[in-house]
């Protein structure tokens, strides 16, 4: 990224350069991107490809001012990271369905290597709203709750914990952009996927969160959920009055 990509995502998530790439403009950087950047996968609905090329990414998120889901999001922002100073790697995690974590790639999430390790995720929806450190066994408090990291088995595997529940498990070793791109297709192809099945927008706000499901508009505020039905003719105006998305149609999610 150059610097006038650079100037336009900090403008896209209203955040200031950061005079140094340490750990408290990391956290005001994740903040900033999860309440101004959608967790969306409208365009599966829509009928447009998720492409996962840097220009792709960028193009999408900052200058068309959408959102996307994991491999987007996270991939976006580890571009911005980069270029900010940030020493960024690109993690494979598996989304725990209940007792058993799904498979390799499910997830992508960010590690940033500061004087220590900081897991960082700006593409999983209801998570963590700072960064957590990679430091296995020590409870870590957050806006959202209380969260662990756990080891598992012998080759370095981390699950990560929200409020006692198992989020992902994350492989240690680095991969690249182009390694998440087969279950990327498949996320957004396959009928087993929920992302196929489901339709969501979301995004962080000051008092809690807010959600376009399909037509159901849902908001949690100081931890008080409303939720109440769309008429059609409201849904497009929902999209652009909560997260600055403007379509030309309403997506449906297709049948199987």
């Amino acid at each position: 990224m150059n610097e006038s990509h650079v100037a336009a995502y900090l403008g896209r998530i209203a955040a200031g350069r950061p005079e140094r790439a340490d750990a408290s403009a990391l956290a005001r950087l994740q903040r900033a991107h999860l309440a101004a950047v959608p967790f969306e996968n409208l365009a599966i609905h829509l009928g447009e490809p998720v492409v996962l090329s840097e220009d792709a990414l960028f193009d999408k998120i900052v200058q068309r001012r959408r959102g996307g889901f994991c491999y987007e999001l996270n991939g976006a922002f580890a571009l911005l990271l980069t270029a900010l100073g940030y020493q960024v790697t690109l993690l494979s995690a598996r989304v725990f369905g209940g007792e058993r974590p799904g498979p390799p790639f499910d997830h992508m999430a960010l590690r940033v290597d500061l004087d220590e390790p900081w897991l960082v995720d700006v593409g999983f929806g209801t998570f963590a709203h700072h960064p957590l450190r990679l430091r296995p066994g020590v409870e870590q408090r957050d806006p959202a709750g209380v969260a662990e990291i756990v080891e598992h088995g012998p080759h370095g595997d981390l699950d990560v914990h929200l409020n006692g529940e198992p989020q992902y498990r994350l492989d240690p070793r680095g991969y690249d952009l182009d390694d998440f791109v087969p279950t990327c297709w498949f996320q957004q192809t396959s009928p087993d996927s929920h992302f196929t099945r489901s339709l969501t927008c979301s995004r962080l706000t000051d008092r809690g969160r807010i959600t376009l499901s399909g037509s159901r508009l849902i908001e949690t505020a100081d931890g008080e959920r409303t939720e109440r039905p769309l008429a059609e003719d409201e849904i497009l105006p929902a999209y652009r009055a909560h997260f600055g998305i403007t379509l030309e149609r309403v997506p449906v999610v297709r049948a199987s």
